[in-house]
């Protein structure tokens, strides 16, 4: 028998798509470049990793990486209307679907993380 996740919790990450080149951790997305989160490495064994799922970090949300410290460490990540600055160490295990910088939705979520209507 296959087992399921338990009712209202998402199933953890498909490790195929760990293979696709297009998705990336998230700590190696660039300033301004939108991904789409494919999943979380770890989910639900660590509780890091459900940490960032409670604070936002679903499967399907776009995220954009604003900026990050002059030291690298730590970015600041726009996602569902917020900001939220993650070290490396925990970024690295969010791993998203680069967008493509034409889609219109990536174009909102950039415009809305600079303060544009």
């Amino acid at each position: 028998m296959g087992t399921r996740a338990p009712t209202g919790r998402q199933p953890p990450m498909d490790e195929s798509a760990l293979a696709d080149p297009n998705v990336i951790p998230l700590c190696n997305l660039r300033p301004g470049q939108v991904g789409c989160i494919a999943g979380i490495v770890g989910y639900p064994a660590q509780p890091q990793s459900r940490r960032l799922r409670d604070l936002g970090f679903l499967p399907g949300t776009r995220v954009c990486l604003l900026r990050r410290a002059p030291l690298q460490d730590p970015a600041v990540f726009a996602l569902r209307g917020y900001q939220m600055a993650l070290r490396r160490c925990e970024s690295e295990c969010v791993m998203v679907r680069i967008e493509s910088p034409a889609d219109p939705e990536s174009r909102k979520l950039v415009a809305r993380s600079n303060g544009a209507a």
